[in-house]
């Protein structure tokens, strides 16, 4: 059985413009994949704690010397990562907030970094270690693709492949904010979606 892991991060819920791409995105997938498994990771609804001083200790902390807090800290990029681990398609959903992703997406991002389980240091560099596929589905209230003001896709892309993550396709809605020109955009989008899968 083929597992899709499905991330979406928005906050305005069915509303959701990215949340609706990777809707369009999923079904069309298990039309091809009847046989196909969906997990679905929601961190708007699902918040994640934030990564922090107590986060970065628990985790530099030998195993065996971690108290009980330490231990369900770490026992939280656990879950995350043993998740992302198993699935053999990644999606990511995410609007645009003040020029970048939501920080519910960023916590999750802290949490599945981690040297020698998702990304290696080598003499060459780092290396990723998630050896994937992934699509990611974005959404603005104006269009900054391309534009020095956009840190939405380059970095949800960037940190992906950090991780070994092949993105194969960026879908993009910009625009929702400004009426038909947003609905042109969307529909687009939609499109490549289609052809894409």
């Amino acid at each position: 059985m083929t597992t899709l892991l499905r991330i979406d991060s928005s906050a305005a819920g069915a509303n959701s413009k990215s949340r609706q791409l990777a809707d369009a995105f999923v079904d069309q997938w298990l039309a091809k994949n009847p046989d196909g498994k969906v997990v679905t990771r929601d961190v708007d609804a699902n918040p994640l704690p934030h990564f922090t001083s107590e986060t970065l200790g628990a985790l530099f902390t030998p195993e065996e010397n971690r108290t009980t807090e330490q231990k369900a800290i770490v026992a939280i990029g656990d879950e995350l990562i043993d998740e992302l681990e198993a699935a053999d398609l990644i999606t990511i959903s995410a609007p645009m907030y003040n020029f970048s992703i939501p920080s519910t997406l960023k916590s999750y991002f802290d949490y599945i970094a981690r040297a020698g389980r998702t990304f290696q240091y080598t003499e060459t560099g780092p290396e990723g270690l998630v050896k994937k596929d992934a699509y990611v589905f974005t959404a603005s209230g104006s269009f900054l693709a391309d534009t020095p003001m956009d840190h939405q896709a380059p970095y949800i892309n960037t940190f992906l492949g950090f991780l070994g993550l092949n993105v194969k396709e960026t879908f993009i809605a910009g625009g929702q904010a400004l009426g038909e020109p947003g609905e042109q955009a969307f529909n687009q989008a939609k499109q490549q979606i289609a052809a894409a899968v």
